[in-house]
């Protein structure tokens, strides 16, 4: 399926999870929101990951097939990644986990961000805030934000509460922080409501055949 004919899914209450679910059967048929470099724009401008001023940059020095490499390193990175959540997810990371985090540092290594001084506005306290800014010099620092966001999500989301949908053919995955830890569903208006068709239909089969 097109993915230009449906709108990606932000669900997961985690930047790094959404990037896994940039991949999802959200009716019917996969749908790759990153199939191709444009598809990788356009997920990225949705997610806020890049400044949209920074984008039109990219698009306009770079060549489509430029753009698709880096989409292409995009995927790859997504799915080298989804295999380390879901080995791990549901239980506490530890120091061992590390060692197979090497290509992620690797990638973090060529970032090019520097620290920044900037005015708040006028009716502010306190006059400066310190901010880091990335150097958009290439269509690899396209993949920066997602590093980031992946990084983030090990260091600082408990994993424990990392959990996938138990709709039967949802492949999404999601941080749930809802009081109890009770989420089992990517959305309840999707896999949820599907969960309660299908409960209903088991009840109704169950009293006709009483």
């Amino acid at each position: 399926m097109d993915y230009r004919q449906i709108p990606p899914m932000f669900l997961a209450d985690a930047p790094g999870l959404d990037f896994l679910n940039s991949i999802a059967t959200p009716v019917d048929e996969p749908v790759d929101w990153i199939a191709d470099g444009e598809g990788l724009i356009a997920w990225l401008a949705q997610a806020g990951m890049v400044p949209p001023d920074a984008l039109a940059a990219i698009r306009s020095r770079a060549t489509p097939a430029e753009l698709d490499e880096v989409a292409g390193k995009a995927r790859s990175l997504r799915e080298w990644f989804r295999d380390y959540v879901r080995k791990r997810k549901g239980r506490a990371l530890v120091a061992k986990d590390l060692r197979e985090l090497e290509p992620l540092n690797a990638l973090l290594a060529r970032d090019e961000q520097h620290g920044e001084i900037v005015a708040n506005g006028p009716d502010a306290a306190i006059a400066f805030s310190f901010r880091s800014t990335r150097r958009w010099q290439t269509t690899e620092s396209l993949l920066m934000p997602i590093a980031e966001a992946m990084a983030k999500l090990v260091c600082e989301e408990d994993f424990t509460h990392v959990k996938a949908c138990e709709g039967p053919a949802c492949t999404l995955m999601f941080a749930d922080h809802t009081r109890g830890h009770a989420r089992r569903w990517c959305s309840m208006a999707v896999c949820g409501n599907r969960a309660k068709v299908a409960a209903h239909r088991a009840r109704l089969k169950e009293k006709k055949g009483e």
